[in-house]
């Protein structure tokens, strides 16, 4: 049976496009890009040519581009670096309780080293309140960093407005965009950052690269030291074969973006509409507009999402709970938390990131599979039986008195 892949969100499966520009740089295209003899130069060649995809993509200059091994080290590079460079101006830095982990770890790690971090709330959709963001900065603040979608809701921030609050205020302003690339389009001044974050694996590129975008003038520290790789920024020879994929990734993603957004958001909606029309008690996590094509996060409620995500995988359905970066934990999604959801609510969603070779007869199969899985454990849900019947723990409390 062909399984249905709806963890796009997690990761994407490598572009044949992709694999076949990767190909000649495992085997005729070898050497070293740092050597100046036929074998590198031959390297540097794809290297360059890949970074000048990226650029375009995100309508820079290919000199602001750098190479690194995935979004974890380009946010950690954006963090670590700007506060390195900065201490001497201040301390304070201000995210939001909904990032990444990538991001959130990074923050408290700098809390240690004895910077103040702010973590601004989001509302019931998963926004921030822009007001937040301007009464939170101090004569102290020195970097915002701020997602620009996010992974598990797919809940869109206003970055272009965040960036101007930034500019004007003379602070340095950062966003993990991951989750945006190949699905936004990510014109770096339009949206007035300074860093930004897109990581290859999630747009049809090779998993292990990723790509911190600076702006000439931004001051930032690196974190690796060693060659003078990535004009001083990250040493380490590069991984030519990822930064070659990526590039074709790009590349492709301006393409097709647009109309396959538009198919993704199609088959969204026949997703979200079939579920909530054949299953009671159905909530939507996350912006309803403001929210990426492919991404719907809901609820099941008096459901564990775990126990729905094990009976779609024994259909074939691969779907997610929230970040696979946080897959084996046993709380609930600190991104459903932060938006005022009870645990036990938080705990029944499935996220379903759809993807490039998902169908409508995928959307179909997930309809007619779901409703019998939710009935089925609803049916050994103690907290369901409640809700249908909620005199029989009224009578009990007043026999137990």
């Amino acid at each position: 049976m062909k399984g249905i892949y709806m963890d796009n969100n997690a990761t994407t499966p490598v572009h044949p496009e992709v694999m076949e520009a990767m190909l000649p740089f495992f085997s005729e295209h070898f050497g070293n890009p740092s050597s100046i003899h036929w074998a590198g130069r031959e390297v540097k060649k794809g290297i360059e040519t890949a970074r000048e995809s990226v650029a375009s993509f995100l309508n820079c200059d290919p000199k602001e581009i750098i190479f690194t091994a995935g979004g974890s080290e380009s946010d950690n590079l954006a963090i670590k670096g700007v506060c390195e460079a900065l201490k001497d101006k201040g301390n304070h830095i201000i995210t939001t309780r909904v990032e990444h982990p990538a991001v959130l770890h990074t923050c408290e790690y700098m809390e240690k080293q004895g910077f103040q971090v702010t973590y601004l709330p989001v509302d019931m959709d998963g926004m921030i309140n822009l007001e937040d963001l301007k009464n939170a900065i101090t004569d102290k603040t020195i970097l915002i960093t701020i997602m620009f979608a996010n992974n598990e809701t797919g809940t869109i921030f206003p970055i272009s407005e965040i960036g101007k609050i930034a500019k004007e205020r003379k602070i340095t302003f950062h966003t993990d965009a991951v989750q945006a690339a190949g699905k936004i389009l990510l014109d770096v001044n339009a949206l007035n950052v300074d860093l930004l974050t897109i990581s290859a694996h999630k747009l049809y590129g090779p998993k292990g690269v990723g790509v911190l975008y600076v702006r000439k003038g931004a001051k930032m520290k690196p974190m690796i030291h060693g060659g003078g790789q990535e004009r001083n920024r990250r040493a380490g020879t590069e991984n030519v074969t990822g930064i070659v994929g990526m590039g074709k990734a790009c590349e492709i993603a301006m393409r097709d973006m647009d109309a396959e957004g538009e198919r993704l958001l199609r088959l969204r909606e026949r997703l979200h509409k079939g579920l909530t029309q054949k299953i009671e008690h159905v909530k939507l996590n996350g912006h309803p507009s403001m929210r990426l094509n492919n991404t719907l996060n809901v609820s099941f409620e008096y459901v564990e999402g775990e126990s729905l995500l094990l009976n779609l995988d024994m259909d074939g359905v691969a779907a997610s709970s929230g970040s696979a970066c946080s897959s084996g934990s046993l709380e609930p999604s600190h991104v459903l938390t932060a938006m005022g959801l009870p645990h036990e609510v938080a705990h029944g969603s499935v996220r379903f990131s759809l993807g490039r070779s998902n169908t409508e007869a995928d959307i179909d199969k997930i309809i007619e599979i779901m409703p019998p899985v939710v009935a089925r454990l609803r049916a050994m849900s103690p907290l369901y039986g409640k809700s249908l019947n909620p005199s029989v723990e009224r009578t009990t409390a007043v026999c137990q008195h």
